[in-house]
C-alpha cells in the first residue's frame, strides 16, 4: 500500500518502486517478504510526488500555474506552485516562468511586477532552497492580485511577424543618422524632425516606419495603469475570495484594483497631454 501511495499514481515509478523493494526484501521460505519498514526506506529517498521534467504531468501543472495568475486566482497560483515544488522541479525553473507571466500577462499594467520578479529569482539563487522559494511565493501571489494587460505581448508578437515577413527594407532617409558630409549631401535625416521642438514634444503625422509599410499600429493602450495597491485595497474590492474576484470583473469591486481592458483615446500623445493639461490646472 505504502509502495502504491509512493508511485503517485505513476505506473513507471510504482515498478521501479517495486523492484527496488524486492531487492531489499529478504528471502523466507523461498519467498521474498515486502515489510512495511522497507516499503518505508524505499520511500525515503524522495517525496511522495514526483513527475518526469519531460512528462505530461510536468506542463500540465505549470500550465495551471500560470493561467491561476492569469485569472487573478492568487491561492490556486500557490497551490500550484507548491505542488510544483514538492515534486521536485527546479526552483530556478519556476522563477525564469514567473519571470515570464510578468512581462506577458500584466506588462506595462504594473511595470513593478517585472523588478518583484526578478529580485525573487535573484532571492532563489543567493539562499537556495527552502528559504528562496518563499520569496518565489511572494511574487506569485504580486502576479495574481496584479492589475492584467496582455498589450505588449500581442503587439510584440504582430510586430515580430512584420519583421519576419517584410524582409530587409531600408530605413527612410529621414531617420537616418548623417555623421559624414556624403552622408548629409544624400540627405540623410534632412527631413526629420525633432520631436522636442513640436507643440507637447509630439511630431504629429510623422512616419517612422519603412515607406513600403505605412503606418502599423501594434500596441493597444489600456485603461488599467500602475497605482499602489495595498490590503486595504484589496479588502475594498471584496478581498481576493472567489466572491471578490467576480464583484472586481462584474464592475462592482474598488477600480484601484479591478482590471479595466478597454482601449483607451489611440492618440500616442493623449497621456502626454492629460498629464500637461493637470500640471496647467495645478499652476494656476
Amino acid at each position: 500500500m505504502l509502495v502504491r501511495q509512493g508511485a503517485d499514481g505513476d505506473a513507471r515509478r510504482l515498478l521501479n518502486l517495486i523492484e527496488i523493494a524486492v531487492e531489499l526484501a529478504e528471502a523466507q521460505g523461498g519467498r521474498r517478504l515486502v515489510t512495511d519498514a522497507i516499503a518505508q526506506e524505499v520511500l525515503a529517498g524522495g517525496t511522495l510526488r514526483r513527475f518526469d521534467k519531460q512528462g505530461e504531468e510536468f506542463y500540465n501543472q505549470i500550465s495551471a500555474l500560470h493561467k491561476s495568475v492569469r485569472g487573478s486566482a492568487p491561492d490556486a497560483a500557490l497551490y500550484w506552485l507548491c505542488r510544483m515544488l514538492d515534486g521536485g522541479c527546479d526552483p530556478v525553473y519556476l522563477a525564469r516562468r514567473i519571470v515570464r507571466i510578468a512581462s506577458e500577462d500584466i506588462g506595462n499594467a504594473d511595470p513593478r511586477a517585472l523588478e518583484l520578479c526578478l529580485n525573487a529569482w535573484d532571492v532563489q539563487e543567493r539562499l537556495g532552497s527552502p528559504e528562496g522559494e518563499l520569496a518565489l511565493a511572494q511574487a506569485v501571489v504580486y502576479l495574481a492580485c496584479a492589475p492584467k494587460s496582455n498589450a505588449v505581448y500581442v503587439a510584440y508578437k504582430l510586430a515580430r511577424d512584420d519583421a519576419a515577413n517584410t524582409g530587409s527594407l531600408g530605413v527612410p532617409l529621414h531617420l537616418r543618422n548623417a555623421p559624414t558630409k556624403l552622408m548629409k549631401q544624400l540627405d540623410y535625416g534632412k527631413e526629420y524632425r525633432y520631436a522636442h521642438d513640436e507643440p507637447d514634444a509630439y511630431a504629429a503625422g510623422e512616419n517612422y516606419f519603412p515607406e513600403e509599410m505605412g503606418q502599423r499600429q501594434y500596441y493597444q493602450r489600456y485603461r488599467a495603469g500602475w497605482k499602489s495597491r495595498s490590503p486595504k485595497s484589496w479588502r475594498g474590492c471584496g478581498g481576493w475570495t472567489e466572491k471578490g474576484r467576480q464583484a472586481r470583473h462584474s464592475g462592482l469591486g474598488s477600480p484601484r484594483c479591478c482590471p479595466h481592458r478597454g482601449p483607451i483615446d489611440a492618440s500616442p500623445a493623449a497621456p502626454m497631454l492629460q498629464r500637461r493639461s493637470g500640471l496647467k490646472k495645478l499652476k494656476g
